[in-house]
């Protein structure tokens, strides 16, 4: 089996993102959405990206950001992957999917059993599904990145229509039963390696790439 992909979010330090590179991260994170604790300006992001050698991938997070701000975007940082966190359209992902060389991720909260089946409308307009934790007001009503776990049962034997990752309350210490749970061919973790809100922790990093790499299934 391929060995699960490795996406840390939210970095906005060249510290953490050249540390995430070292520890074996696949994908890195860069949040464009000014309500969140991680957001980077446009700029910032594009000397990021620069940091990153051809073979990790860069993810731009962005949130029901109107078109002509997301082609500005697009056009400043060069990502590899495009992630919509927010309540885009089928019809917008498709239009991106089709006039661009981008990978577009949609992030969807997984609530029941149900949300599996809705997501697969995206079957054709993104190339990867990223399962979250649902948002709840009680958790600031960001649309990720809250810490909060989703219930793997939901995605244990399931069978996806299209490629998909794990986000959602994953830490160092849950990450390897994670994958071992549900198989999940990519797993995102952002607020579980921080030391405090918006704060990524360097050595949380590491552990939580180290743990992701031993659990792979053709190792256990």
């Amino acid at each position: 089996m391929p060995e699960t992909l490795i996406k840390i979010c939210g970095l906005t330090t060249p510290e953490t993102v050249d540390a995430a590179v070292e520890a074996g991260a696949t994908h890195i994170g860069l949040v464009h959405f000014p309500d969140s604790p991680r957001h980077i300006a446009i700029s910032d992001a594009a000397k990021l990206r620069q940091r990153l050698p051809r073979h990790v991938k860069a993810v731009l997070l962005t949130v029901n950001l109107d078109p002509k701000a997301t082609a500005l975007a697009l056009q400043a940082i060069e990502p590899d992957v495009l992630q919509l966190h927010g309540s885009e359209t089928v019809e917008w992902l498709k239009l991106i999917k089709d006039n661009s060389k981008l990978e577009v991720w949609k992030a969807v909260g997984l609530k029941d059993r149900g949300t599996l089946e809705r997501a697969e409308r995206f079957k054709d307009a993104a190339h990867r599904v990223i399962y979250d934790a649902p948002s709840h007001a009680s958790a600031g009503a960001l649309p990720g990145g809250n810490g909060l776990t989703l219930d793997w049962r939901l995605l244990m034997n399931y069978r996806h229509a299209m490629d998909w990752g794990l986000a959602g309350g994953l830490t160092p210490d849950n990450v390897a039963d994670a994958i071992r749970y549900t198989g999940a061919p990519l797993v995102d973790a952002s607020s579980g390696l921080e030391s405090e809100r918006g704060v990524k922790d360097i050595g949380r990093i590491k552990a939580f790439c180290q743990a992701a790499r031993e659990a792979q299934p053709a190792q256990v």
